[in-house]
């Protein structure tokens, strides 16, 4: 298995979340993790980055916890950002930002992060 750096958007401190449960079982699987939300400052002793545009290095995956009216204004930095790929969860789907990243050559998948984890797809 190989140790991915995994920015996740729309990180929650709240453990119904799925994006809560995403951050712990990507830890659990020795990936990095960099939770992004413009309004906390830590979760589960990680520092959170308020800005996608204050990430820097190289990003593996990220992976998406927002609704379309979020994640369309976050196009330039997620290009900006050069992910490998971007997983859209459940709810998340937003096809015209797939189709404007894919075209930036980021590729995109609409999955679960936590059934990619636990089945061995991530």
């Amino acid at each position: 298995m190989s140790q991915e750096r995994v920015v996740i958007i729309g990180a929650s401190n709240n453990p119904e979340r799925y994006s809560h449960r995403a951050l712990l079982l990507l830890r659990q699987h020795g990936h990095e993790v960099v939770p992004v939300h413009p309004k906390l400052a830590e979760i589960e002793g990680i520092p959170v980055v308020a800005d996608l545009a204050r990430i820097s290095g190289p990003v593996d995956t990220v992976t998406m916890y927002v609704g379309s009216s979020i994640s369309s204004g976050l196009q330039a930095k997620l290009i900006a950002l050069k992910p490998t790929r971007i997983i859209f969860n459940p709810g998340a789907e937003n096809a015209s930002l797939e189709e404007a990243l894919q075209k930036a050559g980021i590729a995109c998948e609409e999955a679960c992060t936590l059934v990619l984890l636990n089945t061995g797809q991530f």
